[in-house]
């Protein structure tokens, strides 16, 4: 049964902080505490590097669904520098959630993120 830690736990907390930060200066601050310099996010829509690039496709999904906000489902499962878990994009308005996926993300030495490889399990017709 895999195993989780508070490193693990903390990193995907930060993960959500940033994925969840609406204003551009306090994205790129949790984006910065998130990822590593010179992290990477990896999905079907898209393939950056560093915290520009990370901040750009926060910012994007943002745009694209706004009044949204993204949740946890389930626990974080890690061991090593490794965690996998889930989400959700809900609606704050009315609670639903077109859009989940899953993500696994790698951590550096310091705790951050390095790379994260997301999985889109439901999106939309049309997104």
């Amino acid at each position: 049964m895999p195993a989780h830690t508070d490193r693990h736990e903390n990193a995907v907390a930060r993960y959500f902080e940033a994925w969840n930060a609406r204003e551009p200066e306090a994205r790129a601050k949790a984006v910065a505490a998130a990822w590593a310099t010179g992290g990477t996010y990896t999905d079907p829509l898209a393939d950056v590097v560093g915290h520009d690039g990370i901040a750009a496709v926060i910012a994007a999904a943002h745009e694209q669904f706004p009044g949204f906000a993204f949740r946890l489902t389930g626990a974080v499962e890690g061991h090593h520098d490794t965690a996998r878990f889930s989400w959700e994009l809900v609606n704050e308005t009315d609670g639903s959630a077109p859009v989940a996926g899953s993500d696994v993300i790698t951590l550096a030495d310091d705790g951050r993120i390095s790379s994260v490889l997301g999985f889109l399990d439901r999106l939309p017709a049309g997104a």
